[in-house]
């Protein structure tokens, strides 16, 4: 049996270090030059983890068939699934929904796609935030990104977002955010029509 007593290094510090390697992937992915406004939330304060947790799963406990795709979206795990109609799989990671009380499990589908979409604070935010703007077209300080995909909810969608640091955290006011190259795979492979659940 090996010790990793020698040098100091614990075998539990080993597995630790061991385990914040395998998240470096995701925090690499982080730009630091980005330049985006903070439309939805300064998560700073609120978040101080920026991590998904990475675990492939099937579609079968979860969908009855693959018909025009599948989309699971895990909350707990900020993570994206995607099954292609001929069960081809992808994973992203995401970020998710602020508080419990902005977050929506449940089933629902893709009824647009949005290939340049524009965004307006849904007349909760406005409330909670009366000095956000009322319309952003598309661009670069849009906090959709460059795609959307919009569910049958009202204002909810699976979109991408210029400020990477809001990947792998719970930093939206109810949608699902990716990397803008991310959606942009998504966009291409999905469906008006493909099935999404929310866990």
């Amino acid at each position: 049996m090996t010790k990793f007593r020698s040098s100091g290094l614990s075998r539990r510090s080993f597995l630790a270090g061991t385990a914040a390697l395998s998240a470096t992937p995701v925090l690499a992915q982080q730009d630091p030059n980005v330049n985006a406004v903070e439309i939805e939330r300064d998560i700073t304060p609120v978040t101080r983890r920026n991590i998904s947790s990475f675990r492939t799963l099937d579609w079968q406990p979860y969908f009855s068939n693959l018909n025009s795709g599948a989309i699971l979206v895990d909350i707990d795990s900020r993570a994206l699934h995607y099954w292609e109609e001929n069960g081809r799989y992808h994973l992203y990671p995401s970020s998710v929904p602020l508080t419990e009380d902005l977050t929506r499990r449940g089933r629902t589908r893709v009824t647009l796609k949005d290939p340049s979409p524009d965004w307006r604070p849904t007349p909760s935010m406005k409330i909670r935030n009366p000095e956000w703007p009322d319309y952003v077209p598309p661009g670069p300080d849009n906090p959709l990104g460059t795609r959307a995909l919009h569910l049958s909810w009202t204002y909810y969608r699976i979109h991408g977002t210029h400020d990477t640091r809001k990947i792998g955290r719970r930093s939206s006011n109810g949608c699902i955010g990716l990397y803008n190259e991310h959606i942009e795979e998504l966009y291409e492979m999905a469906n008006v029509g493909t099935q999404v659940l929310l866990i």
